[in-house]
């Protein structure tokens, strides 16, 4: 079954989208695996949950580093669909196994370094002027 749940999520997508610089933490830890509270857990955010349904829960997060949308999935190839899609609403990426996180450059970077996975980056919808 396609997942196919991103009108719900666009905006935010959008919203979240914004050009942001950060550096990596550091050393990456090996990825992190969980439920979506479990991987809320580990970095500290108290998941605000918007979808939750079989294939997919969703939820908003935030800590002191910025606000993030964290998804998890029944699959990987869940999660893979989910991804593909969603890059092109642009934003940054951080994808582990049946989890992703979806966020500012700085942001999802700042977790990296507590959940491991994956940098992606979604389509680049901003004009740079110069």
């Amino acid at each position: 079954m396609r997942v196919t749940r991103l009108a719900p999520v666009a905006a935010v997508l959008l919203a979240l989208a914004g050009c942001g610089s950060g550096e990596d933490t550091g050393r990456v830890p090996p990825t992190a695996t969980g439920s979506l509270e479990e991987l809320a857990a580990e970095v500290k955010c108290e998941p605000d949950v918007q979808t939750d349904a079989d294939e997919i829960r969703q939820a908003i997060c935030r800590t002191a580093r910025g606000r993030f949308v964290l998804a998890t999935f029944a699959t990987d190839r869940g999660r893979r669909e989910w991804t593909d899609e969603a890059k092109d609403y642009g934003g940054h990426y951080l994808v582990g196994p049946k989890w992703v996180a979806v966020g500012e450059e700085g942001v999802v970077r700042a977790l990296r370094g507590t959940l491991g996975g994956e940098l992606e980056a979604g389509a680049d919808h901003h004009a740079h002027g110069g």
